[in-house]
């Protein structure tokens, strides 16, 4: 990658369960605050699931909701905040040249189940059928929604990567930046999961569902008594630039992306294969020119499923078997499973770390399972650490899609 254009994050929106910007989502992490709530699944009854509370009329009219989608709304509210964040003069740019990469689980779901519910109670009567329905469930609505939004006229699509989405649509817009395709994008993931019962049926049935007396706690990668995954909704949002325009603007850099790698397990659909993930690893590293030792904290996809994080920390093990200034934490404990959005999130929450040197923790683990033990893991308490140059960040997803992202401080 030497002899391509270095791109640079600038900007950074988002909304999450226990956040709606970066500082209030950082803060929680950084004090252990969950926010986990307890809703009504159709047919399913109360689960714990991750809510986000945005200002969605901050960016659309009531009307545009009603006829939108909810990823779609995420995916505004968090391009929109990255546009601010980044102190872009946006009635000045070239929107032709802007492109809108936006990763996702699946897409539609929720608005087919409401409409198939809605008729029903019609007798199944096809008039009752809403006429936005196939706008709202094409496989490019949320990049879709954004471009009309913000008046974005070059190119959009959605990135389904399952849960290695989020990581996936950095990863594009990086790509794209490089070979001039655009001269800026807006990339991440958005997830809308937590309005379809489908999800949750499916991982109930897979006995991968979380349940807890308490739901702030439901979440727990690598304790012992970990039961399943907390569904949750969010997205994250990033103006990527590359380094050049950026510094001719004089925009605030929050980090500089090093390399990437995405792969593939060709094994199962549903179980990791840590072997791909650690090649993973190994491959990102390499295109970033750095060694394992040269990463001081790792951001893992670990959901709290049994077999996945065990699996993960098998691969982690093996490529950071001798690296003691490396860190690693975990994000789902706060905020559950945000899907497509999970990697963008977790990302974004760890980047103040290169500047603070603080790491979160993971949290909810009362007992650590012995086969998830690593050599610098962070538990229940912040930790403040000589230095963090470089973050690795994991997203794994179903039908063995492997994604990893490193980042760092702007190199000299």
């Amino acid at each position: 990658m030497a002899n391509l254009p270095r791109i640079v994050i600038t900007g950074i929106g988002l909304t999450a369960p226990n956040g709606n910007s970066l500082q209030e989502f950082r803060a929680n992490l950084v004090a252990g605050v969950a926010r986990i709530a307890e809703i009504d699944v159709r047919y399913m009854g109360r689960h714990p699931a991750g809510v986000c509370d945005f200002e969605a009329t901050r960016y659309q009219k009531r009307k545009e909701l009603r006829n939108g989608t909810r990823a779609g709304s995420v995916a505004i509210y968090c391009a929109q905040e990255a546009v601010k964040d980044a102190g872009i003069a946006w009635d000045a740019v070239d929107r032709a040249r802007v492109g809108v990469y936006v990763g996702t689980t699946e897409h539609g779901n929720v608005e087919t189940e409401n409409e198939i519910y809605n008729i029903s109670q019609f007798n199944y009567d096809t008039k009752f059928w809403t006429h936005h329905h196939n706008p709202r469930t094409v496989a490019n609505n949320p990049a879709g929604e954004v471009t009309m939004n913000m008046g974005i006229t070059g190119p959009h699509y959605t990135i389904g990567a399952a849960c290695a989405a989020g990581n996936a649509g950095l990863i594009q817009a990086a790509q794209m930046l490089q070979l001039g395709e655009v001269d800026l994008a807006l990339a991440g993931g958005v997830s809308e999961s937590i309005h379809t019962f489908g999800i949750f049926a499916g991982f109930k049935n897979q006995g991968a569902l979380a349940h807890h007396a308490d739901p702030n706690k439901a979440s727990r990668p690598f304790d012992c008594d970990r039961n399943g995954i907390v569904i949750s909704e969010g997205g994250a949002l990033y103006t990527l630039e590359r380094l050049e325009d950026a510094q001719k603007r004089g925009a605030k850099i929050y980090a500089e992306i090093y390399g990437w790698c995405i792969n593939s397990d060709a094994t199962d659909a549903v179980l990791p294969n840590p072997d791909r993930q650690a090649e993973c690893i190994e491959i990102a590293l390499r295109r970033a020119g750095l060694r394992p030792q040269d990463i001081h904290l790792v951001s893992t996809h670990a959901t709290a499923t049994p077999l996945g994080d065990r699996q993960e920390c098998e691969a982690l093990r093996k490529v950071f078997a001798d690296c003691p200034d490396t860190y690693i934490n975990n994000t789902k404990s706060y905020i559950g499973h945000c899907m497509g959005a999970a990697g963008a999130l977790e990302l974004a929450g760890n980047l103040p770390s290169l500047v603070d040197g603080i790491v979160h923790p993971t949290i909810n683990v009362d007992k650590l399972e012995p086969e998830c033990e690593m050599p610098g893991l962070v538990l229940n308490q912040a930790k403040h650490v000589d230095r963090v140059d470089t973050i690795l960040n994991n997203s794994f997803g179903m039908l063995g899609i492997n994604s990893v992202l490193i980042v760092g401080k702007l190199r000299s």
